[in-house]
């Protein structure tokens, strides 16, 4: 009998960070066992690593290849992947062992994803670092499912703390190349995927504030040209075809509005324009989600934290609300394929 559960696929994260830590920790949660039925693809080392620093012996069933994977209530699948060769994994350090370990195992999880045998993804703090280390070529790993799962669409980095929603016209490219990939076409897709992921979450009319690039949002054209010859014209455009869009807003005052709860986003020019705001606003219980995938993908706003990698203090609620946006955005979207079917 099929489970009336989300399927989730969990992920380590990287071996030498919290990652293992704080996988095992929401583990260790009996609610999240009972919340969905989860598959946790593990190399057999960086998983005893993280249950000695977590402190939690993990009651799993264990298998070894996709075709033996099956579901027990309550209870977690472990798929075993010797990623790293029998080695336990260097703690505190970017390293090219754990970035393959990482990058194979999110391989993997594209794997099942792409078969359908889940309906969410997550993973503990990766790093992009060692992540390049290990064999990936793409901006991201964002980047690097997009082209995985075949999407040609706009795909975007949303990062929610608190209720608010942020994201960006551009992501992990450099400062300098900024102000030429702004676009009327990249602001209305910001726009229109959050506005598409908010519905999905729950929220039935997203009022969605948008960043100016320049200082004062240009001030009038004497600091810069952006807002006027492009960010403006696509608000205008969005509220026309019927977005409660907004802006665009002085990039140092957006986020006074937005945590006041004068709108449910806000749309960022560049990474750190909205990633400084948000990690401001509460870092700990941050949540990093993938839009524009074919399942909800999420992480913790946190990275790998190799400096307290190791010493059992990892702090988890950024990925307890990551968790647990997958499960509810999850279960939204069986339930309307249900009704559609």
């Amino acid at each position: 009998m099929t489970s009336p559960r989300s399927k989730l696929c969990l992920l380590l994260g990287d071996p030498s960070g919290v990652g293992p830590e704080m996988a095992l920790k929401l583990l260790a949660r009996p609610a999240n066992l009972q919340a969905a039925d989860i598959l946790l693809i593990a190399d057999p080392q960086a998983l005893a690593s993280g249950q000695q620093i977590a402190q939690h012996k993990l009651d799993a069933l264990v298998v070894h290849d996709l075709a033996e994977l099956r579901f027990e209530a309550g209870r977690p699948t472990v798929l075993l992947q010797d990623s790293l060769n029998g080695q336990k994994p260097e703690i505190g350090t970017s390293n090219l062992a754990s970035g393959k370990a990482s990058f194979q195992a999110l391989e993997l999880a594209t794997v099942t994803v792409k078969r359908g045998l889940v309906d969410a993804l997550l993973f503990a703090p990766l790093n992009k670092h060692s992540l390049r280390l290990g064999g990936l070529t793409q901006e991201d790993e964002l980047r690097y499912m997009q082209e995985r799962f075949d999407v040609n669409g706009f795909v975007c980095e949303f990062n929610i703390t608190k209720g608010l929603w942020t994201s960006r016209v551009t992501s992990h490219v450099p400062i300098r190349d900024v102000a030429r990939l702004i676009t009327g076409q990249g602001v209305s897709e910001a726009v229109k995927i959050i506005d598409s992921a908010l519905r999905q979450s729950g929220v039935a009319k997203p009022r969605i504030a948008v960043s100016g690039l320049n200082p004062h949002a240009g001030d009038g054209g004497s600091i810069g040209m952006e807002e006027i010859e492009i960010i403006e014209p696509a608000v205008r455009q969005l509220q026309a075809e019927g977005f409660d869009a907004r802006g665009p807003f002085s990039p140092d005052t957006v986020f006074i509005g937005a945590r006041r709860g004068d709108v449910d986003a806000v749309v960022s020019m560049y990474h750190d324009q909205g990633q400084i705001a948000m990690k401001l606003m509460g870092f700990e219980g941050g949540v990093t989600l993938h839009g524009g995938l074919p399942v909800p993908v999420a992480t913790s706003a946190s990275g790998s934290a190799f400096d307290i990698a190791g010493k059992g203090i990892a702090q988890i609620e950024g990925l307890q609300e990551a968790f647990n946006l997958c499960v509810r955005m999850a279960d939204a979207r069986k339930q309307a394929i249900s009704k559609a079917a």
